[in-house]
């Protein structure tokens, strides 16, 4: 995956612009702000809640507490970590208020998803075994997922899912790197517990 726009010095400097002309009001700015990371906190957002509703009402809520904060943001830090880190604790809030319906809807969706997948490809006589198998274990690990507390699938995802590594997850987060750690390997052999009797 590719790494937050600003990971260059002219990145950060055409932020910092950017930042300072929202602060006055410029709404195209902002909007230009936005466009800079909108996929990346839509794709952090998807992965956490895997369903494209709760993505979506996560990604709103985030560039809406961003517009507000944005005058009170002291450059202290990078935007983008800034950002990154109101997605995480969105993420997770969203989550705490939504558990059961989350929960639920997800059980629904990928058995809707997955199982009108599967009876289509079963009744396709040029369908191989290997795209069932891989489909059915795609299912598994999203379940497996699901088990994980809020903070240990919000690592697990990035890490794994997006690719982040731990320095970044960190900032990300506001945890520190160790606690980063703790929490992925927890996941990790949880979910690898889960999956015991497919690997």
């Amino acid at each position: 995956m590719s790494q937050p726009n600003n990971s260059s010095a002219t990145g950060t400097m055409q932020d910092l612009d950017l930042i300072q002309r929202a602060k006055l009001g410029d709404m195209g700015a902002f909007e230009e702000l936005v466009f800079r990371y909108d996929r990346q906190v839509l794709t952090i957002a998807a992965r956490y809640v895997q369903s494209a509703e709760d993505a979506k009402d996560i990604y709103q809520e985030v560039f809406l507490r961003v517009f507000r904060s944005l005058p009170r943001f002291q450059l202290r830090s990078q935007f983008s970590t800034w950002l990154f880190r109101i997605t995480t604790n969105v993420c997770l809030s969203h989550r705490t208020k939504r558990k059961r319906h989350v929960h639920t809807s997800l059980n629904q969706d990928s058995e809707d998803e997955h199982g009108g997948f599967l009876a289509e490809t079963i009744s396709d006589k040029s369908a191989t075994d290997e795209r069932v198998e891989k489909t059915d274990t795609a299912l598994h690990v999203a379940r497996a997922v699901e088990t994980l507390s809020p903070k240990q699938k919000m690592v697990f995802t990035m890490k794994y899912y997006d690719e982040y590594k731990i320095r970044e997850i960190a900032e990300m987060t506001g945890l520190n790197e160790g606690t980063v750690k703790r929490y992925l390997f927890a996941a990790t052999r949880k979910v690898r517990h889960a999956l015991k009797d497919l690997l």
